[in-house]
C-alpha cells in the first residue's frame, strides 16, 4: 500500500502540516526538520498525489520559466537549477524562449498569457521598466535580471556594477593598464551591459586610467563568435590592450580563441576575465578567470518568492528586490 502524508509525519516525528510544507514549499521549514522529513519520504517512497492536491487547491502545480536563449550556457545552467529546485516542491516547469523579443515578452505578461501556470519567472531583455511596471499578469511574477519593475514585482538579480568593478580591479591589480571591455550592447534595453560598463569605468577612474573608446567594443550578441570578432578588432586597432574584461564567458572564450590564433600568450601577453562561470570556462585552455554569480541562490530565491505569492494570494507584502552574491574566481587566464 502506498504511503500517506501522515505516515511520513509519524516516521519523521513531525506534524502533517510540516510534511506538507516540506513537499510544497508553502512555508519555510528548519534545515534539520526538512532533512528528517526528506529521509522519511525517501524511506517510505512517498509520492504526493499532485492531481488531487491541485484540484483541491485550484492550482495546476505548473510554473512557467521564460528565458531569452535556451542555447546560452548561462541560461541553460540556470534553467536546470530552477527545474531541480521546482521538483523539490513537486512543481513542473514549462520553459519558453523569448529571444529577447518585446512582443514575446509582452504576450507572456498579459492577463492569461501564462495560460495554465500558477506563476511565472521571466528574464526580460526587451521591455522597459515602465511597461514591466504596468503589466498585469494573471499569475504571480518574478523577474530575473536588471529590468527594474519599479516595485511592481519581485526581482532577483546580481550586483553587476560591483561585479564588473571587481573584475576590472583584478586586472588593474595585476599591473594591466590598457584594459579593454568587450560586450557593450547599445541596441539592447535590458541594462546588463550598461551596468557592467559602469562598473568597468568606475574601476578605471579609481585607478586614474583614461577611458579609451577604442577599447570599448560593442557586440550584437554575447556569443563566442562575437567575442572573437571583437578581439580581432581590438588587436587591429591603433593600440593593443594588455587585458580584456568580457561581459560574458562566451565572449571571453571567443576572445581567448582569437588571442591563440594571433599568437598571443594568455595571460603573459594579454589577460582575460569573463562573467557567468559557465562550465566551458573551467575546462578552456587556459581555464578562464570569471565572475561567478550564485546561480543556486538565484534559483532558490526566485522560487521562494513565487511560492510566497502562490500559496498566499492575498499577500500584500511589497515586492522584494533581492541581490544574490557573486565572487571573482581567479584562474589561469589572469
Amino acid at each position: 500500500m502506498s504511503s500517506r502524508l501522515k505516515d511520513v509525519a509519524a516516521r519523521a516525528g513531525v506534524s502533517v502540516r510540516t510534511v506538507s510544507n516540506v513537499v510544497s514549499g508553502a512555508a519555510p521549514v528548519a534545515v534539520e526538520t526538512r532533512r528528517r522529513v526528506q529521509e522519511a519520504i525517501d524511506e517510505l517512497g512517498y509520492h504526493p498525489n499532485l492531481a488531487a492536491r491541485s484540484l483541491r487547491a485550484g492550482r495546476t502545480g505548473i510554473i512557467g520559466l521564460a528565458i531569452p536563449e535556451l542555447h546560452s550556457p548561462y541560461f541553460s545552467e540556470l534553467a536546470g537549477l530552477l527545474v531541480d529546485e521546482a521538483r523539490r516542491r513537486s512543481w513542473t516547469v514549462l520553459i519558453d524562449q523569448t529571444h529577447g523579443d518585446a512582443e514575446a515578452e509582452r504576450r507572456l505578461l498579459t492577463p492569461g498569457g501564462g495560460r495554465v501556470v500558477d506563476g511565472l519567472i521571466i528574464s526580460p531583455w526587451a521591455l522597459d521598466p515602465a511597461e514591466l511596471a504596468a503589466a498585469q499578469p494573471s499569475v504571480p511574477l518574478v523577474l530575473l535580471g536588471e529590468r527594474h519593475p519599479n516595485g511592481a514585482a519581485d526581482r532577483v538579480a546580481v550586483d553587476n556594477v560591483t561585479a564588473a568593478d571587481e573584475a576590472t580591479s583584478h586586472l588593474i591589480g595585476l599591473g594591466r593598464r590598457r584594459i579593454a571591455a568587450i560586450g557593450t550592447q547599445p541596441h539592447l534595453r535590458n541594462g546588463t551591459a550598461q551596468l557592467r560598463t559602469e562598473g568597468y569605468l568606475r574601476a578605471l577612474d579609481r585607478a586614474g586610467l583614461l577611458h579609451d573608446q577604442d577599447f570599448q567594443r560593442s557586440v550584437r550578441a554575447l556569443h563566442r563568435a562575437d567575442g572573437a570578432r571583437a578581439m580581432d578588432e581590438l588587436l587591429d586597432g591603433p593600440a593593443s590592450p594588455d587585458a580584456v574584461f568580457a561581459f560574458s564567458d562566451e565572449l571571453a572564450l571567443g576572445a581567448l580563441h582569437t588571442a591563440h590564433q594571433r599568437g598571443l600568450r594568455v595571460p603573459e601577453d594579454i589577460a582575460i576575465v569573463g562573467f557567468d562561470d559557465i562550465e566551458d570556462g573551467r575546462y578552456s585552455n587556459p581555464p578562464l578567470t570569471t565572475v561567478s554569480p550564485d546561480k543556486q541562490q538565484i534559483a532558490e530565491r526566485s522560487l521562494q518568492c513565487l511560492a510566497d505569492r502562490i500559496y498566499s494570494p492575498a499577500n500584500t507584502t511589497p515586492p522584494q528586490e533581492i541581490t544574490v552574491p557573486h565572487r571573482l574566481v581567479a584562474r589561469s587566464t589572469t
